[in-house]
C-alpha cells in the first residue's frame, strides 16, 4: 500500500456536484492497493498514521499528532498512486490492484485508523471526485509498506 498524508487545514470531496465528505485540520490521505497488499499492511499503515506528529506544539516543533490536537482524516482511494509513467507519454496502471482486492483493503485501512481513535471520513470508492483542500505547511509525506 502506498499512502500520501498531507496536513490539511481543510479538505473536502465532491462527487456529481454533491459534497459527501470534508474535514477541518488534519489529514487527508490518498491510498493507493497493490496486488500484494493484504490487511497486515492496511493495519499497520493506519497505526502508522494515527501515531504520526505532523502537529506544532508551543515551540513550533512538530511533536503532536491527530489526537492531540482533535485532528480528522479524509482518506480518498486512489489507483494512481501507482501509475507508471517510465516509458511513453501514457501511464500504466498494472501495478493497481483491481477494485475486488483495492476495496476491502481500502475500507481495512479505514476501520483500523477508526480503531486507532481517529475520526475518519472517505470519499467514494471508485468514483470521479473533486477534492479539494487547503495543505498546511505544506507537509506532504509518502508512506508505504
Amino acid at each position: 500500500m502506498r499512502l500520501v498524508v498531507q496536513r490539511v487545514s481543510e479538505a473536502s470531496v465532491t462527487v456529481d456536484n454533491r459534497r459527501v465528505a470534508a474535514i477541518g485540520p488534519g489529514y487527508l490521505i490518498l491510498v493507493g492497493v497493490t496486488h500484494d497488499d493484504d490487511e497486515s499492511k492496511a493495519d499497520w499503515l493506519a497505526r502508522k498514521v494515527a501515531g504520526l506528529r505532523l502537529f506544532e506544539d508551543d515551540q513550533g516543533l512538530t511533536n503532536l499528532a491527530l489526537a492531540d490536537v482533535g485532528g480528522q482524516a479524509l482518506a480518498v482511494s486512489q489507483f494512481t498512486l501507482y501509475a507508471n509513467a517510465r516509458k511513453g507519454r501514457r501511464p500504466s496502471f498494472v501495478d493497481a490492484a483491481r477494485p475486488d482486492l483495492a476495496a476491502p483493503l481500502f475500507e481495512r485501512f479505514v476501520a483500523a485508523l477508526r480503531q486507532q481513535g481517529v475520526s475518519v471520513q472517505t470519499g467514494v470508492f471508485g468514483a470521479h471526485m473533486q477534492v479539494a483542500l487547503v495543505n498546511d505547511g505544506p507537509v506532504t509525506l509518502i508512506l508505504e509498506r
